[in-house]
């Protein structure tokens, strides 16, 4: 799914909030740190958009972090000194394996850490000593939805939206479930489009696949995309019974995440059962490709070689993307800390 992006306009926004900062980063050292974060965020971010991918995710990677202190400083559910964050809290290895499946580890939910302490705030899932795969995380961003690593099967971010959410009241809610990938459509089955949604906390308590052909017992009635993959309207019977409108699209926000004005399904971090964020999922691999620049630059070097590498241009194009995308990320984070 085509996502639009106005990087310039989103820190236009930021540097507008700096005269009035938003939630509780109004006052004292809360003020500076926002104030002083976004002014370096917005620079590495600058910086990062004219050198190539050889140090681009040193600068993209810092420029989140340094985005993540203000986020941090605004937060009001971030009392007494918890605002100020201390460290990383996040750690890559297994520098040695394949590219997708390089570890990808966090601290303990105790940590000061900035992705731990950040996390927190936005009710995303930490997972400690449990490795996960750098796959796992890619897959979840939608920017790399025609980019895998690696031909297992996929379980990618899920678009939806709430146009076909009309006004009469009534207790379900039918939403189209988007860019579901061949191997699941392919198979046909019932079964394996049960098994695969289980993979997804927003999707694994639906109610019914809505078909276009009165048949209930029936396989998922998938409409193919010409281009791969495709999509099934899905519904899911609402607690309170009939509802309005706005009662409806509050209930399908409650079982996605937002990414810009798009909302989305992600699958569950594996040891966790919970699916992140979309700022720490993009944390997660920009942290890891950072790291991977820094310690092995020989390995950086192979890795994003466009004559030698396949993995190369899916590389880039996160890279570009991340320079794109995450100032509105960022922004959206703000306002939802800071309200």
């Amino acid at each position: 799914m085509y996502m639009k992006a106005d990087p310039d306009a989103a820190w236009e926004k930021l540097r507008a909030s700096r005269a009035n900062p938003p939630g509780k980063a109004g006052g004292g050292a809360r003020r500076k740190t926002y104030a002083a974060s976004l002014e370096q965020a917005e620079q590495m971010f600058r910086a990062a958009a004219v050198v190539g991918p050889a140090t681009r995710p040193l600068q993209v990677f810092y420029g989140l972090s340094q985005a993540g202190r203000a986020i941090a400083a605004a937060a009001v559910d971030l009392k007494g000194e918890d605002w100020r964050l201390d460290g990383h809290g996040i750690k890559a290895g297994g520098f040695d394996k394949p590219f997708a499946d390089i570890e990808i580890r966090t601290d303990a939910a105790t940590s000061r850490g900035s992705f731990v302490r950040l996390s927190q705030l936005l009710d995303s899932p930490v997972w400690g000593r449990d490795p996960v795969r750098l796959e796992d995380v890619w897959d979840m961003l939608p920017v790399n939805l025609e980019y895998p690593l690696t031909d297992r099967n996929r379980h990618p971010a899920l678009y939806t939206n709430d146009v076909s959410i009309h006004d009469d009241p009534h207790p379900l809610l039918h939403v189209p479930v988007c860019d579901i990938p061949d191997w699941v459509i392919d198979d046909g089955s019932r079964e394996t489009a049960n098994a695969f949604f289980a993979k997804y906390p927003g999707l694994a308590q639906h109610h019914e696949y809505v078909r276009r052909t009165p048949r209930p017992d029936g396989p998922p009635d998938f409409t193919r995309y010409n281009h791969g993959g495709g999509e099934l309207r899905v519904s899911w019977l609402l607690p309170q019974g009939n509802a309005l409108v706005e009662e409806r699209r509050e209930h399908l926000r409650g079982l996605t995440r937002s990414h810009g004005r798009s909302r989305w399904f992600l699958p569950a971090i594996p040891p966790t059962g919970r699916e992140p964020h979309l700022l720490m999922a993009w944390w997660s691999v920009v942290y890891t490709l950072s790291m991977l620049a820094r310690y092995e630059p020989a390995g950086w070097a192979g890795l994003i070689s466009v004559d030698s590498n396949h993995h190369a241009v899916p590389v880039e194009s996160l890279l570009k993307r991340a320079i794109d995308f995450l100032p509105g990320l960022i922004v959206a984070t703000v306002e939802e800390v800071s309200g």
